[in-house]
């Protein structure tokens, strides 16, 4: 398929309600309001393809953008074009889940993180977070730095009341994800939470609500799944 043929496609699959909502969250036109089960009808015509997939992106249009990161090839994405990507991801949808979850697949994706939460813009501070939480979730942990996820654990404790506001957002899911799936940190996770306490983040008069960290990952334990991690982070 081709850009313009995968653009005709989502039109097609566009929905006035969920365009409605998406909005509220922050996703701007030009856009159609596609549903993530329709996205992956395309995905499997597709498959991963790298050069469609930075074709998609360019396009500006936030469905074809996070069609685009479903799609894009980890093994052929470059640094230079994730870093165009991240500037260009200009709300949530993109800058806490699309391009972090490609990042994270990366070989070079902590450092891409590291220095993505050093950005004073806050979309890409929060993608920084987001792409250590999600290569937490894949990554064995023998391949993590557990020193420092140790140390991003007790910045992220000084920090969240005071940091940016979906920068909060992102540490609060850092805090979560890390001691969901890195066992060693878990215990350690659960005690930064209840010293944390409730995050405050503005989302935007939505009915989301900042998850609070000792209770998602008290459920992540009952369910007998710390430690466990996923296949892919892309969803």
């Amino acid at each position: 398929m081709t850009a313009k043929e995968v653009l005709a496609e989502l039109k097609t699959y566009g929905h006035e309600g969920t365009k409605n909502i998406l909005m509220k969250h922050g996703a701007k036109e030009p856009f159609f309001g596609v549903k993530v089960a329709d996205l992956k009808k395309i995905l499997k015509k597709t498959k991963k393809n790298h050069k469609l997939s930075l074709e998609l992106y360019k396009t500006g249009n936030s469905d074809a953008m996070y069609l685009a990161g479903l799609m894009a090839d980890e093994t052929q994405i470059t640094k230079a074009q994730l870093n165009s990507w991240v500037k260009k991801a200009y709300w949530q949808y993109l800058s806490e889940y699309t391009v972090p979850w490609v990042a994270s697949e990366t070989e070079f994706g902590k450092e891409l993180a590291l220095e993505w939460i050093e950005n004073k813009k806050e979309t890409i501070a929060a993608a920084g977070w987001a792409t250590l939480s999600s290569m937490a979730s894949i990554k064995d942990d023998k391949d993590l730095d557990i020193k420092l996820y140790k140390k991003l654990l007790k910045r992220a404790e000084k920090e969240v009341h005071t940091a940016q506001n979906r920068v909060r957002y992102a540490m609060n899911g850092f805090i979560i994800a890390t001691g969901a799936y890195i066992k060693s940190l878990t215990d350690e996770a659960i005690a930064i939470g209840e010293r944390v306490g409730k995050v405050h983040v503005d989302v935007g008069g939505t009915a989301c609500k900042v998850p609070l960290v000792p209770e998602q990952i008290e459920k992540v334990r009952k369910r007998g799944s710390i430690g466990k991690k996923r296949k892919t982070a892309r969803c």
